[in-house]
């Protein structure tokens, strides 16, 4: 994938970002060309390798139709996460690392209905934030939308996650507490006299 000077892309786990040179040095072996990102969030320097950019999940950013899409997964019903705190962590980590903004939705979904439920841990708390600020920043910019007010789509959109979650759950549990018919005895041949 190629950038160009002054072309917006997403870095993963740190947000957007401006491509503002691209720049050829000299290495052992060779010469090596390297974009020059600004991260917007903290005004940060990153050098990304141009043949190394798929491979740390360098992107562009999406388009106003998959942001549309992002706020359809947040508030679809479904939550898929792990129990177990190390199992979920790894995966996370890793969903977080592609640089993909659905997989950020999923755990960004998934962190905050399981912190409703009890306290994360502190590095548990820290994806969560992460991932919601990825989601915001980056759907704030391309729908040319203030972050407050995407923020709120976003609160909103996750709250009709967890109404249809709750009443899927709730559907269940009636159905399985619900007395189920019972098959009649089975009869008996007549005997013959």
């Amino acid at each position: 994938m190629d950038f160009q000077v002054g072309e917006k892309v997403i870095y993963p786990n740190h947000g957007i970002g401006v491509v503002e040179s691209i720049q050829t040095r000299p290495v052992p072996g060779g010469k090596i060309s390297l974009y020059q990102l600004r991260i917007l969030s903290n005004d940060s320097r990153v050098w990304v390798p141009q043949q190394n950019a798929d491979g740390v999940g360098l992107r562009h950013v999406i388009s106003a139709s998959d942001a549309r899409k992002i706020f359809g997964l947040l508030g679809d019903g479904t939550i898929d996460q792990q129990a177990n705190w190390k199992g979920r962590f790894k995966e996370n980590s890793d969903k977080m690392r592609t640089g993909s903004l659905y997989e950020v939705a999923h755990v960004l979904k998934g962190l905050t209905f399981i912190s409703r439920k009890k306290a994360l841990s502190f590095r548990e708390k820290r994806m969560l934030d992460r991932a919601k600020f990825l989601i915001v920043s980056e759907v704030s910019e391309v729908m040319r939308e203030t972050v407050p007010d995407i923020e709120a789509r976003v609160d909103r959109a996750l709250e009709r996650c967890f109404t249809a979650k709750a009443r899927t759950t709730a559907r269940a549990k009636v159905a399985k507490a619900a007395p189920r018919p019972q098959a009649a005895p089975p009869r008996r041949a007549a005997r013959a006299s």
